[in-house]
C-alpha cells in the first residue's frame, strides 16, 4: 500500500509535460511529421514508466493519473 501519496517535483514530471505538449502540437500539423511528434512525445513517457515500475508501483494507472494532472494544470503549473 501506498504509505504517502504526496506529489514530489521531478520524478519524469518535466518529461510528462513535454509530452503533453509535444501530443497538442502534433494533432495541428499534418502528415509523417505528426506520428514523429506523437511518438517522441510517447517516448518521452518511458522515464516516469520505468520510474514506477522501479518502485513497484502500477505504472498505467499512476502514467494515467499524471496525464490527468497534467491537463488540468495550465502553463508555470497554475490552474
Amino acid at each position: 500500500p501506498l504509505q504517502n501519496d504526496s506529489v514530489v517535483a521531478g520524478g519524469g514530471a518535466i518529461e510528462m509535460e513535454l509530452s503533453k505538449y509535444l501530443r497538442d502540437y502534433s494533432r495541428t500539423i499534418p502528415g509523417k511529421q505528426q506520428l514523429l511528434i506523437g511518438a517522441y512525445a510517447k517516448a518521452l513517457e518511458i522515464i516516469p514508466r520505468q520510474l514506477c515500475d522501479n518502485a513497484g508501483f502500477d505504472a498505467t494507472n499512476i502514467l494515467n493519473k499524471l496525464r490527468a494532472k497534467h491537463a488540468q494544470v495550465g502553463p508555470r503549473g497554475w490552474p
